[in-house]
């Protein structure tokens, strides 16, 4: 078992209330020895929880859960919206597909999720002017967001409601070219098949997964970032 693990774990303990209203937790060598992981791996799960600002770590005092995160996260959730109107483009959105369902195998494996998950499954087409700028695959786990079942998405992004309704502890972010796929090849302009620039992104709570979104874009999109 790696951090990783171990740190998921940690948090969805957290979620759970598992140690009580006080919230401390063991020593780390008694976490490390439950766990059966060294010291050095407990050490940097319970570090990065710090970092989060999900426990509160002092020497010979121990760690204890915080009632909520002290900081922001490191990260921000990019909104297209931004993105398409800081080019000086009008910005456009269309709700393609909303449908409820089981959870396929591969996003039950991704999002670690149960057998019997159920998922919300949008299909949306953000626009710059009157070209099609992304489609995105977005899909909702029921379990952890059951209020999802009342939004309609028609006028609200779903990224832009996720971003006012849950918090974030843990993104993962995968960069890919691929074939366009017929079913949402023709919303883009493209012919099925033709190479296409994805972006997937899971995004986790607390050790819970919330969301994972493919982005699909249009033709010649270029991604700068610079630090």
């Amino acid at each position: 078992m790696g951090w990783r693990e171990v740190h998921r774990e940690l948090q969805a303990r957290m979620a759970r209330g598992h140690w009580g209203a006080e919230g401390r937790l063991p020593a780390e060598t008694e976490l490390a020895a439950e766990f059966g992981v060294s010291r050095a791996t407990m050490n940097r799960a319970l570090r990065t929880l710090a970092d989060e600002g999900l426990i509160d770590r002092r020497k010979r005092a121990g760690s204890r859960v915080l009632p909520a995160p002290r900081r922001a996260a490191r990260f921000a959730i990019p909104v297209v919206r931004d993105e398409i109107e800081a080019a000086g483009a009008t910005y456009g959105y269309t709700l393609i597909a909303r449908d409820r369902g089981r959870a396929p195998d591969w996003l039950r494996a991704r999002m670690a999720l149960p057998g019997n998950a159920r998922c919300l499954h949008l299909v949306c087409l953000h626009s710059a002017g009157p070209d099609p700028f992304q489609v995105e695959e977005r899909w909702i786990s029921l379990a952890a967001l059951p209020e999802a079942r009342r939004e309609s998405f028609r006028d609200r992004t779903p990224t832009e409601w996720l971003i006012a309704t849950v918090p974030y502890s843990e993104v993962e972010i995968s960069f890919l070219a691929e074939a366009a796929d017929p079913a949402w090849a023709g919303l883009l302009g493209m012919e099925a098949g033709d190479p296409v620039f994805t972006a997937e992104r899971t995004t986790w709570w607390q050790g819970q997964a919330i969301t994972h979104v493919r982005l699909h874009f249009r033709k010649g999109y270029r991604m700068t970032t610079r630090y």
